[in-house]
């Protein structure tokens, strides 16, 4: 017959694959993709590097749920901004005030997550995530020039759009932001009210609204 884990077992192993996944998080988080290697994972969690590949059969492999597990949790948040009640144009700046504001909080993970050199099956993921958050933004769009508050357009082009143009307008302060020291994360430059007034532009909206 084969092997079945207990409940204990189960349990045990899932703890251990989640502190394997918070690891790797944080060591992204310091050191970029670069340092997240399968043995520095290891030795974060307190496991040996072989207990790793019970878990995860390579760093990509590893990578990959790693950015599935970030980029959720980053959607989320898009999706619950966006879903505020108020002004449809403000819903939609939410969508940007809350992608970029995120993002220059942890400016390190941000680069990795966004712009820094991977493997393909990270870059998949990429799109994958980056359609979401295009999705998130093409729906309020598409609310706002159903009602009139903005001028007709193809909500999905516009969404993708803003959507490629944050993460190309970021890559430099993100990138500033990983050359600086946790104590001096104040010093990491904050685009966020010239994003928002170029939101409002290509919109076809007014910087009135800001």
């Amino acid at each position: 017959m084969p092997y079945r884990r207990t409940p204990r077992v189960q349990a045990r192993m899932d703890d251990q694959r989640a502190a394997i996944l918070q690891a790797a998080i944080d060591l992204v988080a310091e050191q970029g993709y670069a340092g997240c290697s399968m043995a520095a994972v290891a030795a974060r969690a307190g496991i040996a590097t072989g207990t790793m590949y019970k878990h995860f059969t390579s760093k990509t492999e590893l990578a990959v749920e790693l950015f599935r597990r970030v980029c959720g949790h980053e959607v989320d948040a898009v999706a619950q901004a966006a879903a505020q009640p108020g002004d449809l144009v403000q819903r939609i700046v939410a969508v940007v005030e809350t992608f970029t504001s995120r993002a220059l909080k942890s400016p390190r993970l941000a680069y990795a997550l966004l712009v820094e050199p991977v493997d393909p099956a990270v870059d998949q993921e990429r799109l994958v995530f980056r359609r979401a958050f295009r999705d998130i933004a093409a729906e309020r769009i598409a609310e706002a020039v159903a009602t009139g508050v903005l001028p007709p357009q193809n909500a999905e082009i516009t969404a993708a759009a803003l959507i490629g143009a944050l993460g190309e307008i970021l890559v430099g302060p993100l990138a500033a932001g990983a050359q600086i020291d946790e104590e001096r994360v104040d010093a990491v430059p904050d685009s966020l009210p010239e994003l928002i007034a170029f939101t409002l532009r290509a919109l076809g909206g007014s910087d009135a609204h800001s």
